[in-house]
């Protein structure tokens, strides 16, 4: 790319985090519980968006603020005891930190997850040395990224044009264009790439590629 960025801001679930996968088995074990149809992958990442609430809606969960809230507790239980021991990064993940470091770039995690999960998972999976920062959000509905991202723009040391973002949904570049910086979108995650490419940013389908999209 012709713009050289000086920081990353990085998505972690489906963007570095290989969740996507177990997200759609645990909806899954969710729908079975209701007696439910289970959906596909494809499904999963034609139709999967914030807020959260309408894609359970478009299930067929019931909806209501306490429906919402009891399949969103049961949603993070059944995820949490599984994804420390199932899931895993993207392939070469910390090798791409580490390169990306080497051509000047700092790192920092924007996430809707949970700022104890974040911590805990970026820890568990041994990157946190790469990163300035994290930043995840203090509810479990997925809600607030983009106020922590204007909150995470405004601590950085850089303007908002030496920055991008790098995500996997359409949120994602929602939240780059609330900040104001530029976007790149990961294929690998919980969107199918059509609708990313949608956007209008480049979209990428691996780490690998995105490296040579900044090298």
């Amino acid at each position: 790319m012709e713009r050289q960025y000086k920081h990353i801001i990085w998505d972690w679930n489906g963007t570095l985090l290989n969740d996507t996968w177990l997200c759609v088995e645990v909806l899954n074990g969710l729908l079975a519980r209701r007696d439910r149809e289970p959906i596909t992958e494809a499904i999963y990442r034609q139709n999967f968006g914030f807020p959260v609430i309408h894609f359970y809606d478009y299930l067929g969960f019931d909806t209501d603020n306490d429906s919402f809230e009891k399949v969103s507790h049961e949603f993070i239980s059944d995820y949490e005891a599984r994804w420390l021991e199932e899931a895993s990064l993207h392939p070469e993940t910390a090798q791409i930190l580490a390169q990306l470091s080497e051509y000047g770039h700092t790192h920092s995690v924007l996430s809707a997850a949970k700022q104890e999960a974040l911590e805990f998972g970026i820890e568990h999976f041994g990157i946190r040395a790469h990163f300035t920062g994290l930043m995840g959000t203090d509810n479990i509905y997925a809600q607030g990224k983009v106020g922590q991202g204007k909150r995470w723009i405004e601590q950085l040391d850089w303007k908002p044009e030496e920055v991008v973002l790098v995500g996997d949904t359409l949120h994602d570049f929602e939240v780059a264009e609330a900040i104001g910086t530029n976007c790149i979108l990961m294929a690998h995650g919980h969107h199918a790439p059509e609708r990313l490419a949608r956007t209008g940013a480049p979209v990428v389908h691996s780490l690998q590629e995105l490296v040579k999209l900044l090298g």
